[in-house]
């Protein structure tokens, strides 16, 4: 008896599918080579030789003759098919004894679990030797029904629409509160302009200057030390924190209890401390009865807010075109196959339908005119014009015959053809796309992750810049008074210019590069 073994080599440089028919054309002529199957997309070869005559090394080789790379795969544990059933009718730990035991005794099942409290059973078997209705035949026959654990076809997880909704919704409440308070700001400005435009050609002395500045509309004091313009700023300011950050605060206190810091952190931390000192400043004022009106930080909260949201909500914008594209293809995939038994001379015995889960290798598929195929396969009987433009993009049907190649997912036109699978679940060329663009997504830029790995230590590096800040100007506002007392027309006190500065480092860092990016 000749003994068959099974190995894997992976291809490089295949580019469509006359290279596929290339390598199994040329590979099958060779002495010792049983049977040889070729995935385009996941660039892989399923060779079945008898190890007696040649080496998975020499097959190797044979590829690369043929022009293309090759590399024997070491583990070729990856040809097992994984099976979720549920189980239905199980009443005790003899059933699942039952069931466990016999499948284990099945040849070709490799390993085997079932869980009573959740009726689940969860089966490993080699689909060379036996396939998912075989296992599902054998726990039907011990007097169970079972099913197959529905697959979420409509990929939800790639629904980026809430994300969406949200950070628009947060964009847009900063705005709307965000626009009124940058006006008030550009006028205090201009009014400042004139104002010191007015001492310079008048020489007025400071009282007169400080009579005319709290004549200002917006400098008009409803309660003593608190001005309209702090007032309006106040209430514009609270909403934008309470509705606008939200999502931020709770990001940031995620990563906080995770002992990292990330962007949210210092966009929450920038905020909540110029919303807070502002707020802080403005009650001391209050219960002083303040004559000069505090300088307040109110517009920092909403406009820094406006920015980063925008950037998130254009980001998961991004995001979610790419995931549509993403579900397209995979709304694409057939969900039912009609399984054909044949007799001699290909005389049709008998037809079923079955979910495309369970359509093993090797099985005979039956596509009808408007059907779409269910799985990668070759075609043994019929003639029909495929349509092929989800992968090839091109929109002219090509004729399929005897002998030719499917893919699943394309859409037989006008003949009905009996298909025997090549390619079924995980490996045909749609789900090998469908894999690749997750895996394009979930993995990252070499800088990207450098990018990631230096935000972990730039945002604790930047609150140390802004208290050394702090710190820094309070002291040269003690040694040395003159210098804050250029910087600031009217003299200021030293510890709200500090602040000024220290608040300026924060929010400066915010909106940076590396967040946004």
């Amino acid at each position: 008896t000749k003994t068959i073994s099974k190995c894997y080599v992976q291809v490089t440089g295949m580019t469509c599918a006359s290279c596929v028919a290339n390598i199994e054309r040329n590979l099958r002529r060779e002495d010792g080579i049983h049977s040889i199957l070729v995935a385009l997309m996941a660039g892989k070869a399923e060779v079945r030789y008898n190890p007696a005559v040649i080496h998975p090394s020499a097959i190797a080789e044979l590829i690369r003759e043929l022009g293309f790379g090759a590399t024997v795969l070491e583990n070729c544990g990856e040809g097992d098919g994984i099976l979720e059933l549920v189980v239905r009718g199980m009443t005790c730990a003899s059933c699942v004894h039952k069931i466990e035991s016999t499948l284990m005794k099945t040849n070709g099942v490799l390993y085997c679990s079932v869980a009573l409290a959740t009726n689940k059973a969860h089966i490993k078997y080699d689909p060379e030797i036996i396939g998912p209705r075989d296992v599902i035949q054998v726990i039907k026959d011990l007097g169970f029904t079972t099913s197959l654990v529905k697959k979420d076809r409509s990929a939800s997880h790639l629904d980026h629409k809430q994300e969406i909704r949200q950070w628009k919704r947060s964009f847009v409440v900063s705005l709307v509160f965000c626009i009124p308070v940058m006006g008030l700001m550009i006028y205090m400005m201009v009014m400042d302009s004139q104002l010191s435009d007015a001492r310079a050609h008048h020489n007025m002395s400071n009282e007169e200057m400080e009579a005319l500045h709290s004549s200002m509309v917006l400098e008009y004091q409803l309660l003593p030390g608190l001005s309209v313009m702090n007032f309006l700023s106040f209430l514009l300011c609270v909403p934008v924190q309470m509705f606008g950050g939200w999502h931020f605060y709770i990001q940031a206190y995620k990563a906080l209890k995770h002992k990292t810091a990330n962007m949210d952190v210092l966009i929450v931390l920038a905020t909540s401390i110029a919303f807070l000192y502002s707020f802080v400043i403005l009650l001391v004022a209050m219960a002083e009865k303040a004559k000069v009106n505090p300088v307040t930080f109110f517009d920092t909260p909403p406009m820094l807010f406006v920015f980063i949201s925008l950037g998130r909500w254009l980001e998961h914008v991004a995001k979610g075109k790419t995931s549509e594209a993403l579900a397209r293809l995979i709304s694409l995939q057939a969900t039912e196959a009609t399984i054909v038994t044949l007799g001699p001379d290909n005389v049709l015995l008998s037809e079923e339908q079955v979910d495309v889960e369970l359509v093993q290798r090797g099985d005979i598929v039956k596509v009808i005119p408007g059907g779409k195929f269910p799985v990668d396969g070759r075609v043994i009987e019929g003639h029909s014009m495929v349509d092929e433009s989800l992968i090839t993009g091109e929109a002219m049907p090509v004729t399929k015959k005897t002998g030719n190649t499917v893919i699943a997912g394309s859409i037989n036109q006008n003949g009905s053809l009996l298909i025997s699978a090549t390619h079924v679940g995980a490996d045909t060329t749609l789900s090998q796309i469908v894999k690749l663009v997750e895996e394009a997504q979930t993995s990252k830029a070499p800088i990207q992750q450098f990018a990631d790995k230096l935000s972990g230590y730039f945002v604790p590096c930047i609150v140390a810049v802004s208290v050394v800040t702090l710190f820094a100007w309070i002291i040269i506002g003690f040694v040395d008074f003159e210098i804050v007392e250029k910087y600031f027309l009217v003299t200021e006190v030293i510890i709200r210019f500090a602040f000024q500065a220290s608040i300026t480092v924060l929010c400066i860092a915010c909106p940076c590069s590396l967040g946004l990016a």
